[in-house]
């Protein structure tokens, strides 16, 4: 049986210059009524563990969380998917230096400007600051990282920053681990307290 998956994996090859049949047919099957475009993984990661949190299924709603590797992408995901292709509703999560790439995919493909949502540098950022760098580290102690942090913050390059700056690169040094996090750090935040982009999303949906 189709999943919101399998309808990720049709958008993305439609995307790429693939045909655009099998992407329409699931939207219809699968009922998709909105999409959330977001630059990569770890912010998919996070959206959906808020979500989890708050009891919601997204994709049994209708959702579709899309990572599109790369922000520069949303041009061609908006308007496959918005209102001049697929029809449905965009909304979207990004960093502040990313929002001329939003803003002007919205334009092309009529949608709302207003229907996506920008954090001040990034998720990670947000998520920093939300939790405070006492509890982050003690998160990443949790995780098993603390002597990788450690080894990190001996760096050079690490001297005269501040601790969630710090921080906040710790989580890009190796693959996979902004992804792991996006989840830890949004399943440690206390009730009602989301940063307002990621808050501001999922309330929209």
């Amino acid at each position: 049986m189709a999943d919101m998956g399998a309808f990720k994996e049709a958008v993305t090859a439609w995307a790429a210059g693939g045909p655009g049949g099998p992407a329409r047919e699931l939207a219809a099957r699968l009922s998709v009524r909105a999409v959330v475009l977001l630059e990569g993984p770890s912010d998919a990661a996070a959206v959906g563990a808020l979500a989890a949190g708050r009891g919601r299924d997204l994709a049994a709603e209708g959702v579709c969380v899309l990572s599109m590797g790369g922000a520069m992408n949303v041009g061609r995901f908006a308007g496959l998917l918005g209102p001049a292709g697929l029809g449905l509703r965009l909304t979207g999560l990004c960093d502040e230096r990313e929002r001329p790439y939003y803003a002007r995919g919205w334009e092309r493909a009529g949608a709302a400007q207003h229907g996506f949502f920008v954090c001040a540098a990034d998720l990670e950022d947000e998520l920093i600051r939300a939790l405070g760098v006492t509890r982050v580290t003690e998160l990443v102690r949790a995780q098993g990282d603390l002597r990788a942090l450690q080894t990190f913050l001996r760096q050079p390059a690490q001297r005269g920053r501040i601790a969630q700056q710090q921080l906040r690169r710790f989580l890009g040094t190796k693959k996979g681990r902004k992804i792991h996090y996006g989840r830890v750090l949004v399943e440690a935040l206390d009730p009602g307290r989301a940063p307002a982009p990621l808050d501001g999303l999922l309330t929209s949906l």
